[in-house]
């Protein structure tokens, strides 16, 4: 664990008390090093950064992590590996892990005096992200966690969408990806099979859940399969062996890919879901480690100690404050005299809903357009990179959340995409999808991780990552924070704004009480029914994710309270010399800092803006 003791968070404050505007690199020239020789990003992974042994540990950390994810390395515009995929066999994830611990034994011998305030903080950053990382490692994930969201299945399929063609060889690569997909999707079912061994296993309806994705693909007609969009891109390059190179991709998916699928469908159905953990046995608490797993899970995605009894207990306190909230304002729409009238009132009305998909990918397109035309008045860091509406695939959609956010492509090929489920429209509130919008696209996701992504002024771990409760704290810091900014259309989409608050703070309880204090999927399902105005298929997608990804859940409130405690006490200390715009180029212009760091952040510039 990284202390952040008195002298460092000075060092913090004195490191960032200006923010220069987005842009291409403006850190000293590097040369790069020998361990990172040949990688077109080599220069930039070590971005502004004095110290030459730090840019050459930042180097070598870059290009490990371009070569343990390949077709990541494709988007950042890396193209070295664009013939490969990711490595999930257990040889190679157990190498990974040696590299990653000796570059953080390397990263902790460093004599910080040395380095440049700037430096000491991209250092303490480094260290933080692979000792919480080493951390995890604990729980051993690849062993047992099977779901909806996170499978092989789901990962095969977005080839076609990551990989970009654009010539012949761009085709020829795609198809040499292909060709390993089988290998990696029994590569995960071995080691699930390890798993079983060692009394690790997901939960039984996770895996039900994974079984019906998987056969929802195989029953699909195979030219519809996303895996076979390539071909018409294909079909239109201006070769002669373009036609032969989509035979071969068809090839491979039908001979090679689909009886893959196959496989991992009858591993799940017939060996692993018969040993599916229930009842309550469903959370980390019951695995092998599992209590010391969850604490390390939390940590790694809030960057502080705090235990999973204190964020139950914070999780109860916030659900009391916003259902009343949601009381009131449900008495001002509807005359409705408690909560529960309330949510009854918001689940039962039909006119509440949509009725087709074209209604909800036309009310996200607005709401996106609405957002991008607000945002100056708010921002002065704006990002160059674009964010557009897309629909969650078909096979995908009954099975995941309501929406989500891919990051733009560091390459410049594709820009941020704002995920929208139109899966069964008449399940899909028209109250949250201003709310929902404004989370996973602008001013939320895609506005912090664009700017961040565009810092060529930091190194490129910080600009591609960072902490969890600063990415989802801050999308759920602006869901209020469009009030506002005057964005939202009626006291109804408000209501909308405010059972998302609920949602979140029931995370705190539910996550905690899932992993920590044997809760069952029912309890769990219950007491957000009770507490949010959620639809039950997304109560019931919701709850799925929790118990597959335990800890991620409780950032999200964990991150907002922080960003909110911060603006207040900045507004206390400048009065009326507070800037709206200021205070939020403060917060992202770093990256996704911990919170910690967050802090010394917002401290040098108040103590800028009075200097000043």
């Amino acid at each position: 664990m990284l202390m952040f003791k008195p002298a460092l968070a000075a060092i913090l404050l004195a490191s960032v008390t200006s923010f220069p505007s987005c842009g291409g690199s403006q850190g000293a020239t590097t040369t790069p090093s020998p361990a990172a020789e040949g990688s077109p990003l080599a220069a930039e992974a070590g971005a502004g950064v004095d110290s030459p042994a730090l840019r050459e540990l930042l180097e070598t950390h870059w290009d490990q992590r371009m070569r343990a994810a390949p077709v990541w390395a494709s988007t950042m515009g890396d193209h070295r590996f664009d013939e490969k995929i990711a490595d999930g066999s257990e040889t190679a994830i157990l190498a990974r892990r040696k590299q990653s611990h000796a570059l953080l034994e390397r990263a902790r011998a460093m004599p910080t005096a040395e380095l440049s305030k700037k430096d000491q903080v991209t250092l303490a950053l480094f260290v933080e992200t692979l000792h919480r990382q080493k951390e995890r490692e604990l729980c051993e994930t690849y062993r047992w966690s099977v779901s909806a969201r996170g499978n092989p299945v789901s990962s095969a399929n977005g080839l076609a969408d990551d990989h970009k063609i654009t010539d012949l060889d761009s085709a020829k690569s795609l198809v040499a990806r292909y060709k390993q997909v089988a290998t990696s999707i029994d590569d995960s079912i071995a080691n699930l099979r390890s798993g079983m061994e060692q009394g690790r296993v997901a939960n039984a309806e996770s895996i039900r859940r994974t079984v019906a994705l998987v056969q929802g693909q195989l029953d699909q007609d195979l030219d519809e399969w996303s895996l076979l969009k390539p071909l018409k891109t294909i079909s239109e390059l201006d070769d002669p062996s373009a036609p032969a190179v989509a035979t071969e991709l068809r090839t491979v998916v039908v001979d090679s890919i689909g009886p893959a699928f196959t496989r991992y469908h009858t591993f799940l159905s017939e060996e692993l879901a018969p040993a599916g953990r229930t009842g309550n046995k469903i959370g980390a608490h019951a695995l092998p480690d599992g209590l010391a797993c969850y604490d390390a899970s939390i940590a790694g995605h809030i960057n502080l100690d705090k235990g999973a009894l204190e964020i139950h207990e914070l999780g109860l306190r916030e659900i009391a404050r916003i259902n009343e909230e949601m009381a009131q304002l449900g008495a001002k729409l509807f005359g409705k005299e408690d909560l529960a009238s309330t949510i009854a009132h918001l689940r039962g009305s039909k006119e509440l809903y949509y009725s087709s998909e074209a209604e909800i990918v036309a009310k996200a397109e607005a709401s996106l357009a609405k957002a991008k035309a607000a945002i100056p008045e708010f921002f002065g860091i704006l990002p160059k990179a674009d964010c557009v509406v897309t629909k969650i695939p078909a096979f995908e959609a009954p099975y995941t959340t309501i929406a989500y956010y891919k990051e733009p492509h560091a390459n410049g090929e594709k820009p941020g995409e704002y995920y929208i489920n139109t899966y069964k429209p008449e399940t899909r509130p028209r109250f949250e999808m201003e709310v929902l919008a404004y989370h996973e696209s602008i001013p939320g996701h895609h506005l912090q991780i664009a700017i961040s992504q565009e810092r060529g002024d930091l190194p490129l771990f910080r600009r591609h990552g960072g902490s969890t409760a600063f990415v989802e704290g801050w999308a759920l810091y602006t869901e209020r924070l469009a009030d506002e900014m005057k964005m939202y259309s009626g006291d109804l989409d408000r209501m909308g704004m405010l059972s998302y608050d609920a949602w979140r703070a029931s995370r705190l309880v539910v996550d905690t009480g899932i992993h920590a204090k044997g809760w069952t999927r029912d309890q769990a399902e219950t007491f957000m029914r009770e507490h949010t105005a959620l639809t039950e298929g997304n109560i019931v997608n919701e709850v799925d994710r929790y118990i597959s990804w335990p800890g991620q859940a409780v950032a999200y409130k964990i991150g907002q309270l922080e960003i909110f405690r911060l603006r207040q006490w900045a507004m206390d200390e400048l009065g009326d010399t507070f800037d709206i715009r200021g205070f939020h180029d403060a917060v992202l212009s770093q990256g996704a800092v911990t919170l910690p760091v967050l802090a010394t952040q917002i401290e040098a510039w108040v103590a800028d803006v009075k200097q000043r």
